[in-house]
């Protein structure tokens, strides 16, 4: 039930924020819509950028899963690389709607700053595999190899993204993500 309800609520913020635009929309709009009282709906989402971003725990844990699937030979910079596909995979299903939500996330500057605190947590998530195909530990201070090549990943992905809408997805994110990453290997 928690859920469906949180989901609804997700549904219903993100078509207001996609008609009114993130700031102009008022948390007492999203709980009126939903049919929830205020107090309720903070039940649900500890901010309204959570109504928005709830959905990146998710997909930091789906990449991963995949990164973690990905054969054992593989090099560490092409398995983070292919591991990337389970989000863009995501985003296919919807490339208009996801035009739309990733232009409001980087418009909003409060958006913006929430969206990089969770991939921070990406980090967290994705440096202990790395790690391991590295044959190093996560917790070395003096190797900082598993977290640089994560981090420029994520950066990476964030450059191709930004790229995408610039060019209101004319070039496939997957492309545009290929030379980005491409281009720390040359």
């Amino acid at each position: 039930m928690r859920a469906t309800v949180r989901e609804e609520v997700v549904a219903v913020a993100l078509r207001l924020f996609s008609a009114q635009g993130f700031d102009r929309t008022t948390v007492d709009q999203i709980a009126a819509e939903a049919g929830l009282s205020r107090a309720s709906l903070f039940r649900y989402f500890g901010t309204k950028e959570d109504m928005v971003l709830v959905g990146l725990e998710d997909s930091g844990r789906h990449i991963a899963e995949a990164l973690a699937a990905r054969p054992d030979e593989e090099r560490p910079w092409v398995a983070l690389r292919r591991a990337f596909d389970a989000l863009l995979r995501q985003n296919e299903e919807a490339p208009e709607q996801t035009l739309s939500y990733v232009r409001m996330l980087q418009q909003t500057p409060s958006l913006r700053a929430r969206h990089h605190e969770k991939q921070l947590q990406w980090q967290e998530l994705l440096v202990p595999e790395v790690a391991r195909r590295l044959a190093t530990s996560p917790d070395l201070p003096e190797d900082p190899r598993p977290s640089a090549l994560v981090a420029a990943a994520i950066a990476c992905l964030e450059v191709a993204t930004t790229g995408w809408v610039a060019c209101d997805g004319a070039v496939p994110i997957d492309v545009l993500l290929d030379r980005a990453m491409d281009a720390l290997t040359e």
